[in-house]
């Protein structure tokens, strides 16, 4: 790692992005232009959220925050738990730990923050991790290992059975730092009784496990007070997802983004539902006048798996410029039992109960087991409640006139499958590109190149008459 990214603490670095940009958005705007001017290596990012209005700046607000509480976490006398996107934070804030997702930071880094990245990367295998392991952690996990940023006191991992990549990312950090672990696991069915039975008795041992952590018994009111803010921030998103399905889709498809940033952040507290109540309100404005979240809708894309956070958010502003509807992807279904993708297939969503303590605790637990890729690389890509069935109800609901896969290199689940989902998902009648960008590493197969090949997949299968991207 060079030595000028060894000079601050990354935690430090990227709070004082986020805390400035947060001000920079109640400046006029003639102050707002001024100081883009002198913020090169985040210009493009600052000014795509800015787009979003309300929303963009509560988002930006609350992830200060988040930082914010990071750095300080053990002046105030708390733990530090990290974690992944995979799990919920919102059990971290019941017992009043400060939630630190890799996943999460890695996304932020790469979309706002050209310097290091690479390093960052690079650094994990220097130290001994596998370099054909995912970058959605190591990008974040490099200044961990490094101590360059915050050290967590305890680790909590929730894809074990899922993603192997993902797991050992944080196995391998707890070895490193020598610091407790615990992970939940997840049989590959998601209905049955033995498998309820099994979410429930490991949920419940991972509650023990934060207790010996914190020194602190569950909190039966702070986890009533979390659930209830869940299932708010649950019925508006549900309610969001409910408009995606207009013709034109009234939802930019930056709030998508949102969705799962939300989820994996401020699950649980009045941060997250705030943001929320913000892009509501933009999505039903735009309903009412009829027009597309971006503008205008040329076409809808569903992005079966992940999406792309590279190079200020290129593929973001380049879906938005060319009038493509981003629609939705894996990250974005929660399955919620009210959800609209889940309308006759209740049975597999969760339900939150705040009658008893048990009931809390078994609605976290079924929360839990139906987060993104838990859900659905768990088993067989085409077994029931799984991949395959997700992606068909999905794209079917939303009305895509286009499939199209990325992820990370690491991600060794879905490459064992993707080629398969793919030929099916084109015997059903959707066009479906894979692509071979890695989410966090633009080393991979740069941004340019990718959403080139994006636009020659659309001109080539001639899909509602595409006659070209727009570049400039």
């Amino acid at each position: 790692m060079r030595n000028e990214l060894t000079e601050y603490n990354y935690d430090w670095r990227f709070w004082s992005i986020l805390d400035n940009a947060s001000k920079l958005f109640d400046a006029t705007e003639k102050e707002f232009t001024s100081t883009m001017a002198y913020t090169p290596s985040f210009r493009a990012t600052t000014g795509k959220l800015s787009t979003t209005g309300k929303a963009g700046h509560r988002l930006v607000k609350a992830t200060a925050r988040y930082f914010e509480n990071i750095l300080t976490a053990r002046s105030r006398g708390k733990k530090i738990g990290l974690i992944t996107y995979n799990f919920s934070p919102a059990v971290l804030f019941a017992f009043d730990v400060v939630p630190y997702c890799l996943e999460g930071m890695s996304a932020f880094y790469a979309a706002a923050w050209n310097r290091g990245i690479y390093e960052s990367l690079d650094y994990c295998c220097e130290v001994g991790f596998t370099e054909t392991s995912c970058s959605g952690q190591r990008v974040a996990l490099g200044p961990v290992l490094a101590g360059l940023a915050e050290r967590p006191d305890f680790i909590v991992c929730s894809t074990p059975g899922v993603c192997d990549s993902n797991a050992n990312a944080f196995a391998f950090a707890s070895a490193y730092l020598d610091v407790p672990f615990c992970q939940l696991n997840y049989p590959p069915t998601l209905t049955d009784e033995r498998a309820v039975e099994y979410h429930r008795a490991d949920f419940r041992n991972m509650l023990s496990f934060l207790e010996e952590q914190t020194g602190k018994k569950v909190d039966v009111d702070k986890m009533r007070e979390v659930c209830e803010e869940i299932i708010k921030q649950d019925e508006i998103i549900c309610e969001i997802q409910d408009y995606q399905r207009l013709v034109p889709c009234p939802v930019p498809g930056i709030f998508n983004l949102f969705i799962y940033d939300i989820k994996v952040l401020f699950s649980g507290i009045k941060d997250g539902t705030d943001i929320l109540e913000a892009m509501l309100e933009i999505v039903k404005d735009n309903a009412e006048r009829g027009v597309a979240g971006d503008g205008v809708e040329r076409l809808r894309g569903f992005f079966y798996y992940i999406d792309h956070y590279c190079i200020q958010m290129k593929y973001w502003r380049w879906l938005e410029k060319n009038g493509i509807s981003h629609i939705g992807t894996m990250m974005t279904d929660f399955w919620q039992a009210n959800a609209p993708y889940a309308r006759g297939r209740e049975e597999e969503g969760y339900r939150m109960d705040l009658s008893s303590l048990d009931s809390m605790i078994d609605s976290l637990a079924a929360q839990s087991s139906r987060m993104p890729m838990v859900k659905q690389i768990r088993g067989p890509y085409d077994a029931p409640h799984m991949w395959l069935d997700d992606t068909v109800g999905v794209a079917n609901l939303m009305k895509a006139d286009f499939l199209a896969f990325m992820g990370t290199m690491g991600c060794r689940n879905t490459w064992s499958m993707v080629k398969l989902i793919t030929r099916d998902m084109e015997k059903l009648g959707y066009p479906a590109l894979i692509l071979y960008a890695d989410s966090f590493d633009n080393r991979i197969e740069p941004v340019d190149t990718f959403l080139g090949k994006i636009d020659e997949f659309l001109r080539v299968r001639d899909i509602r008459g595409w006659k070209g991207a727009v570049w400039k």
